[in-house]
């Protein structure tokens, strides 16, 4: 867990943070201790301080009671929000793509589905990026991958809550090859319209499981 020495160690301390936070490593509620982290980094308190107070600003780090930061709590309207976020750019760049007629790699497609029945949420996750991320490269606009970065974060952590406990919607990647499919094609109405119910469907089936593990947790009932 070391880090090498490097002028922004602030920027690699926040990444590792970030990292564990997204992936589950570290829950919702955990107290993050400043010199327990600098000492597992091997770095001073400074640049993590930095990291965390970045952490804060972004969203992924609150108050805790008492004194101190926790990572923050999931929020089921915040989730909700991000993928009303994420939905608008995912159909800007299906548009842009497919008025270029723009072809998404087909090995996407197939590692995708397989990895849909591996089991392993993160690499089902990372398999979920690699799509939409094709789709932004092909839309030719840099911006919507630069503006949508920081909100894949917040969206791999709910996506990572669920589906510990549940199973991927089976038809995701059916979803994900009619769009390739419609983007190919050149068709950006149809495709724009299966983005936003492929969005749409994704959000709902999140934020209910995630208000239900929230319930669950409350009720202290097993999720």
């Amino acid at each position: 867990m070391q880090l090498s020495t490097a002028p922004d160690l602030v920027e690699q301390v926040y990444a590792r943070l970030l990292d564990a936070i997204s992936e589950g490593s570290l829950q919702p509620g955990t107290r993050l201790n400043q010199e327990e982290l600098a000492a597992g980094f091997s770095v001073s308190r400074q640049p993590v301080l930095q990291a965390l107070r970045l952490l804060k600003k972004d969203g992924f780090v609150e108050d805790a009671p008492g004194r101190g930061v926790q990572v923050t709590q999931l929020d089921v309207n915040w989730i909700a929000q991000v993928y009303q976020v994420r939905g608008s750019l995912d159909a800007l760049a299906v548009r842009l793509a497919a008025e270029q007629g723009a072809e998404i790699d087909p090995q996407v497609m197939r590692q995708g589905r397989a990895l849909s029945q591996s089991g392993d949420v993160q690499a089902m996750i990372l398999a979920d990026l690699a799509f939409h991320r094709a789709i932004y490269q092909a839309s030719g606009n840099p911006l919507i991958a630069q503006s949508i970065d920081l909100h894949w974060h917040h969206l791999k952590r709910v996506m990572g809550a669920v589906l510990q406990s549940s199973h991927q919607r089976q038809t995701v990647w059916d979803e994900h090859e009619a769009i390739a499919h419609a983007i190919a094609a050149g068709d950006a109405d149809l495709g724009v319209q299966l983005v936003q119910e492929h969005a749409n469907e994704a959000s709902v089936l999140l934020t209910a499981r995630l208000s239900e593990q929230i319930q669950h947790l409350k009720t202290g009932a097993p999720a």
